[in-house]
């Protein structure tokens, strides 16, 4: 029976269905025909339908055909040219993902048809293969956008009172034995009511997802038994990955991520989404012709110029997508929008940001992506965040975002690393990394630019930060060459576990040393999901492959001494302005107080000069903040203050005896936190003005003075 079709309309792009039928649309510059194909099944070798589009309007293909559902599976295959030296790579054999497809069933089958060439050819991709890759290449999947969402709204929280928790969707809750097995590993995982009372006992305000959008495993390692677990290999820019679905995926895992959003907002956690808008999962121009190499090569990649048979290639990854291109440009607002208004998430986190920026071969801060952005009354008023570095030249571009953009602060970890691992490094550089990194970002941003973190899903975990000097990553299968060699890690004198009592106890205040410093850092704190209860990885640093224990969370293994110190530590910084600064220090006397926002002071009690600064071997340094000195107010519009503290950081391997200042910054001091004995014994240990107490090798003590009681409001 011939189906019935109409013209259908060039927008939206993507499938839509409108309660009667389903309209089809697809960019493509270059294509001289395109057959949009139906299938009843994922597991189809062929389809059920093959449908030319005739309709072409403004660089769209479309067609609409009535009766159609949501559920309805389907793909594209794509006429034109295939002259690979030129950029054109259309090869009507294979059958096409959709780009803006909302949902994907099924994974890809590797198999030598999923090449647009003849594998194995002398003639490498230059050669054409006739092979049929329907059976092999997961569908597009019509979905039913309509959800309750019962009101949901974003919690909304600002950047100076967020603490963001990074995780895996999978490795989260795989080995959590309180969520139903069925689930783990899931979005439903995640919304679980387990999974959220721990969020929200630690205290996190947003939880920032590893790659969600629908990606693809390379062929390599699936040869080898492995996977690409972290998933920053996206074939498709609109879909939640199926794999984190607990239910059928025939759309329904767009209801179930829904759902898990629904459920964090209700419990006041924000989701931001780690997204991969640089590169796709097609490759090199030996990849395979899944969806946009096959749509229209030159329409998405950037290619050499002097050879369009080969890609630019600043990720690492074998291609780029070119954010200079209109529909390029306009695909990657549509998904953030999309993700947005229809998935309800509250930012996104931007993996090698860098190379959005570039324009031609340099990094431009003012390219067309950042300007789209800036400009776009959505995507401008949710959290973005760079990781501000990506493989080309120039790339390292920590400080050189736009405003209104936060960004990975890798000198923050480079330097916290360097301070607590005895490596060379200047007190100055790390009394301006714990202020908010102003050399980087003071000149048209706030300190809640730098997003501070010790440790990332790329590199070591926390505990193996501590226990490990080298890199174990035998496991990946690539003779331990992969993952970086110089990690700024110190394993305290032995590698790997040990049953040293001695060895063990430094590692354990090293790691409470670290969280110590990033939570009372100015800045916004990140850190990795499992650091808190001691997560190892055995030394991998590059875990990328490994979906397995290595990767995941073990719950059975939670250090509850750990998790319990973190946990005090954010509430701590939660309770005190004092540690979420909106607005720079000055240095100067604080009206109707003779003492500065900020000092810094050496261990006789006196405050430090220009030449202490300079001393490259300095280990230790106390700081003082003033509670009155916060140059803020509040939503009513009342000054706000806090209570002053004094922060003694100790990184000399010996104790160190420090005299507290003048009675002029406070009368009176009480003991919160000390990292060599974090319980302090159960008693409250309180100390006068010009005192002296003694500071622990390798340690931090911080000290409160209640300034405020009746004047003013501590939160902001």
């Amino acid at each position: 029976m011939k189906t019935v079709t109409y013209p259908g309309n060039p927008f939206p792009l993507g499938a839509t269905w409108d309660g009667e039928g389903v309209n089809f649309t697809l960019y493509s510059e270059n294509a001289t025909g395109v057959d949009l194909c139906l299938f009843n099944s994922v597991h189809d070798e062929v389809e059920s339908a093959q449908i030319p589009i005739t309709e072409y309007t403004e660089l769209i293909w479309h067609i609409y055909i009535p009766g159609l559902k949501p559920g309805q599976l389907y793909g594209f295959r794509v006429y034109g040219p295939y002259e690979p030296k030129n950029g054109h790579r259309f090869n009507p054999n294979k059958l096409l993902v959709d780009p803006y497809a909302k949902a994907v069933a099924g994974t890809i089958d590797w198999n030598d048809s999923l090449f647009g060439y003849e594998v194995g050819s002398p003639e490498e991709d230059l050669s054409f293969s006739k092979a049929n890759s329907a059976a092999f290449i997961p569908k597009a999947v019509v979905i039913d956008h309509h959800f309750d969402w019962e009101g949901d709204k974003s919690p909304d929280i600002p950047y100076y009172k967020s603490v963001i928790y990074e995780a895996h969707v999978k490795g989260f809750t795989k080995l959590h034995p309180d969520i139903p097995e069925n689930i783990r590993g899931t979005y439903a995982a995640i919304a679980h009511p387990v999974a959220i009372a721990y969020l929200k006992d630690l205290g996190v305000t947003a939880i920032e997802l590893m790659p969600v959008h629908d990606f693809l495993s390379d062929r390599h390692l699936v040869d080898e038994g492995l996977t690409n677990y972290w998933g920053y290999n996206t074939i498709g820019f609109f879909a939640p990955d199926a794999r984190y679905a607990s239910c059928s995926v025939l759309g329904e895992q767009v209801t179930e991520f829904k759902n898990m959003v629904k459920e964090l907002h209700k419990a006041g956690i924000e989701v931001i989404l780690d997204v991969v808008y640089n590169h796709t999962g097609e490759g090199s121009h030996l990849g395979p012709t899944l969806s946009f190499r096959g749509v229209d090569n030159v329409s998405y990649y950037r290619l050499v110029d002097d050879d369009k048979r080969y890609y630019m290639d600043y990720t690492g990854t074998g291609n780029t997508l070119n954010a200079n291109l209109p529909n390029v440009l306009r695909l990657m607002m549509d998904s953030l929008r999309y993700w947005i208004e229809e998935m309800h998430v509250d930012g996104f986190r931007f993996d090698l940001a860098a190379t959005l920026a570039r324009e031609l071969h340099e990094v431009n801060r003012l390219s067309a992506f950042f300007d789209i952005i800036h400009q776009d009354p959505t995507i401008s008023r949710v959290k973005l965040i760079a990781e501000p570095w990506d493989l080309g030249e120039g790339g390292y571009q920590v400080g050189k975002f736009p405003a209104g953009w936060a960004e990975w602060n890798g000198k923050y970890r480079d330097c916290i690393r360097d301070y607590w691992s005895g490596a060379e490094s200047t007190l100055a550089e790390f009394a301006n990394r714990i202020t908010g990194s102003s050399d980087l970002y003071k000149s048209y941003r706030r300190p809640t630019a730098s997003i501070n973190f010790i440790t990332a899903h790329d590199g070591f975990t926390l505990t193996d930060l501590v226990s490990y000097n080298e890199k174990h990553n035998e496991a990946n299968g690539e003779n331990n060459n992969d993952g970086e060699s110089h990690n700024r890690s110190w394993n305290c004198g032995v590698e790997g576990p040990t049953d040293d009592a001695t060895i063990n106890n430094l590692r354990a205040k090293q790691k409470r040393n670290f969280l110590t410093t990033l939570f009372l850092s100015q800045g916004v704190p990140m850190i990795v999901a499992g650091d808190e209860m001691g997560r190892t990885q055995q030394g991998n640093n590059n875990s990328y492959c490994q979906d397995n224990e290595i990767s995941w969370v073990n719950w059975l293994g939670l250090d509850k001494e750990l998790y319990a110190f973190t946990r005090k530590l954010i509430n701590l910084r939660k309770e005190h302005a004092a540690f979420s600064r909106k607005n720079w220090f000055n240095g100067q006397p604080v009206q109707g107080n003779e003492i500065a926002d900020i000092a810094w002071f050496l261990p006789n009690g006196s405050e430090m000069n220009d030449d202490n600064w300079t001393h490259d071997f300095a280990k230790s340094v106390a700081v003082f903040l003033n509670g009155l000195g916060l140059h803020t107010v509040n939503a009513e519009g009342d000054k706000v203050v806090d209570d002053s503290f004094y922060i003694i950081f100790n990184a000399h391997d010996e104790p160190l005896s420090y005299k507290l200042p003048h009675e002029e910054y406070a009368l009176n001091w009480e003991l919160l936190i000390d990292t060599a004995n974090p319980d302090n014994n159960g008693t409250i240990r309180t100390f006068k003005a010009e005192d002296t107490i003694q500071i622990d090798g390798r340690s931090v003590v911080l000290l409160q003075h209640q300034l405020v009681h009746d004047m003013g409001t501590k939160q902001q």
